[in-house]
């Protein structure tokens, strides 16, 4: 009998890997992480590649073993890992499989059998044509695809058993190609099927290996790691690798039987081969999804924290043009779950509103009070609000203007320490939206990071305006150095006046001196408006109004008055008041152009006088409103004001305990609405 030393090294080698392997599965199967059946496999797999090993010969079609014995090993151990499988999913997930897959599977494998059996004690002609292996085979290999199937998609977690069915997938597919290739030229391929033994030998080593090293990663006892980069552009590469594998022995298949047309075909195989890798691999999507399987599945955490959490410090503070740091922290918050938009809500006196979104459409009424249980349980709890948890205990504390937002996915809050500034609005992403106890951790820990460097930003912001402060107070000394200049050479005037009041030159000289600080102090009055406080006293709130407009009658468009009550009272104080009306009138008019309006309603809400000034002038886009209309410095009159006006207005209006809101479209014009409280008397 004359051996061969490569087919019996590679069976040889299959069945002393698979020795290994069988005293790393019956280690595993101590600590209870593998089924008993596993182990028989192993067993019945050793046994089958001896028996190979030891009978190979170049005669007949390789095999010494009779067709008898050669079939019903197949079978038996084809049958062995069959029953593993089912099984092992019986082991991780109970009695959730349907009955019908099991019977099918078990019910193929147990016709083979009998078939077999019956062949060989009836000695039929059949049990030695070669045909009758090959179908047999790859029959049984597609029951045990199956059955792979079946495990991996049922295992959820369990990453054991995805390892072991990837790798029992992997020797029955093999088998599919080399019976399916025998199949197709009518003859068992000698080479393929010593190349079968060299297979089982790699797979049961990676099978091991894999194996040791996902229960040791388990138990957090190894210092091997792979990162999420090199294991997505490994499994990338392997896919486009297989697939291409693929279509070239189509394509050679169609090389050899296409006749003429052959080598056209495979060329457009190849090509459209490389043309879908090209697209598939440089869609986001394509890619994202392939993201979201190999960390599932080949990582015990979802996410890689340390590279999300340097990825998010440097996208924080990255230098930009635009200084836009709202919009920059959603973008950042957005990105790190794949969220295809949100929203970002902040605190402004005593209600929080949306001051920044992008890829989402902000409700109206998205506004929401700081005492609200929805508001106190986001700062309390630090709880991330989802509409798609099963909480609906917690869930009923959601604002109704939620509902409104499409695609809502979570409400995350900016928590510093244990004071809410505000909270994020994520939209779904479009893979994998669950939420885990991974996605939890890290997005408490984002919103913490998000709201540190907001309010970092906002005290900057602050910061800024108190040095914008102290250089108008600069200003306001040096004016008031100027007053004392002209008040000193007015006294001087007053002073010589009792003896040189008869004399011409003295009275021209002190026209002219008069003349001059009237100027002086007039310009300076255009630059600064500081009136002394009155006391507090009930005033007539239709009478303010009347000579407040009477101070900006001379500018075009003059307003209009209209009033909807009688007789309505304020406590106020009177010149600071009519500055205030006089001034927001004012700026109506300078934004109107002359055929404009500008209309001054008064009416009564409950407890409130609310005053309406309304134009149709230039009007403001909404980021400045938003952003910073009420700053002190900030103005839309280039070179025609200081930015103090609009900011000391609602200063002065929340002082007396009202609110002012303002609605603007650009081009389209203006409404300052102003409520006050309406005086008890």
């Amino acid at each position: 009998m004359e051996v061969d030393n490569i087919a019996y090294y590679s069976y040889l080698g299959g069945s002393i890997t698979f020795t290994l392997l069988l005293a790393t599965f019956a280690y595993l199967w101590r600590k209870q992480e593998i089924h008993f059946s596993i182990l028989l496999a192993a067993l019945v797999s050793i046994l089958w590649h001896l028996a190979i090993a030891s009978n190979y010969t170049v005669k007949d079609f390789g095999i010494s073993l009779n067709r008898n014995q050669l079939l019903l090993l197949e079978t038996l151990r084809y049958g062995s890992w069959i029953n593993a499988l089912l099984l092992s999913l019986h082991f991780v997930i109970g009695n959730q499989l349907q009955a019908r897959y099991r019977h099918i599977i078990y019910g193929t494998w147990v016709i083979s059998l009998l078939t077999i059996t019956s062949l060989i004690f009836l000695k039929h002609p059949l049990i030695n044509n070669i045909n009758l292996l090959v179908w047999n085979n790859l029959i049984l290999s597609i029951a045990g695809i199956s059955a792979v199937e079946q495990l991996f998609r049922n295992t959820g977690q369990r990453r054991m058993m995805k390892f072991f069915s990837l790798s029992v997938g992997a020797l029955l597919g093999y088998d599919i190609y080399l019976f399916s290739y025998s199949l197709i030229f009518g003859q068992l391929d000698l080479e393929l099927w010593q190349a079968r033994g060299t297979i089982n030998t790699l797979t049961a080593a990676l099978l091991m290996i894999g194996s040791l090293l996902i229960f040791n990663q388990k138990n957090q006892r190894t210092a091997l790691s792979v990162s999420r980069p090199v294991i997505f552009y490994t499994t990338s590469l392997t896919v486009a690798g297989g697939f291409l594998s693929v279509i070239s022995l189509g394509g050679y298949y169609v090389q050899i039987h296409g006749g003429q047309w052959g080598q056209v075909i495979q060329v457009l195989f190849l090509f459209a081969a490389l043309s879908a890798i090209c697209v598939i691999f440089s869609s986001k999507t394509a890619r994202s999804t392939m993201n979201v399987w190999i960390s599932k599945h080949f990582f015990r955490h979802k996410y890689d924290y340390r590279v999300e959490w340097l990825k998010m410090i440097n996208s924080l503070t990255q230098p930009s043009m635009d200084e836009n740091f709202n919009l920059r922290a959603l973008h950042v918050a957005a990105s790190i779950f794949k969220s295809p938009g949100g929203g970002l809500w902040l605190q402004r006196s005593n209600e929080y509103i949306p001051v920044q979104a992008f890829n989402m459409i902000v409700p109206e009424s998205a506004y929401e009070a700081a005492e609200s249980t929805f508001c106190r349980t986001m700062c309390e709890d630090d709880w991330v609000f989802s509409p798609h948890t099963k909480d609906d205990l917690i869930n009923q504390h959601l604002p109704k203007w939620v509902e409104l937002i499409d695609d809502l996915w979570l409400v995350l809050p900016l928590l510093i320490e244990n004071r809410l500034i505000g909270f994020i609005v994520l939209t779904e992403p479009p893979r994998d939206a669950s939420l885990t106890w991974e996605d939890l951790d890290l997005l408490k820990a984002v919103g913490r990071q998000v709201a540190s460097y907001l309010d970092r930003h906002e005290a900057a912001e602050q910061l800024a305006e108190s040095k914008q402060f102290e250089a108008f107070n600069k200003l306001t000394a040096f004016i008031m150095h100027d007053l004392k200049n002209l008040i000193a050479q007015q006294g001087l005037v007053v002073d010589n006046a009792a003896k040189h009041k008869d004399n011409p030159a003295f009275v021209e000289d002190a026209i002219r001196t008069i003349d001059n600080s009237v100027g002086r102090m007039s310009n300076l009055l255009r630059k600064l408006q500081q009136q002394e406080a009155t006391e507090i006293r009930s005033l007539d709130l239709r009478q303010l109004l009347m000579t407040a407009a009477k101070k900006c009658a001379e500018i075009k468009p003059a307003p209009s008055l209209r009033f909807e009550v009688s007789d309505i009272r304020i406590d106020a104080d009177q010149d600071l008041l009519i500055m205030t009306l006089a001034n927001v009138i004012k700026n109506a008019q300078e934004a109107t152009p002359k055929n404009g309006f500008v209309d001054v309603t008064l009416r009564r809400e409950n407890q409130f006088a609310v005053i309406i000034i309304e134009d149709n002038g230039s009007g403001m886009d909404e980021d400045f409103v938003r952003n910073r209309l009420f700053k002190p410095f900030e103005t839309t009159k280039s070179g025609k004001g200081m930015g103090i006006g609009v900011y000391q207005t609602k200063e002065l209006i929340e002082d007396m305990g009202g609110q002012i809101s303002v609605r603007s479209v650009p081009n389209q014009g203006t409404t300052f609405t102003i409520s006050i409280p309406a005086s008890l008397v």
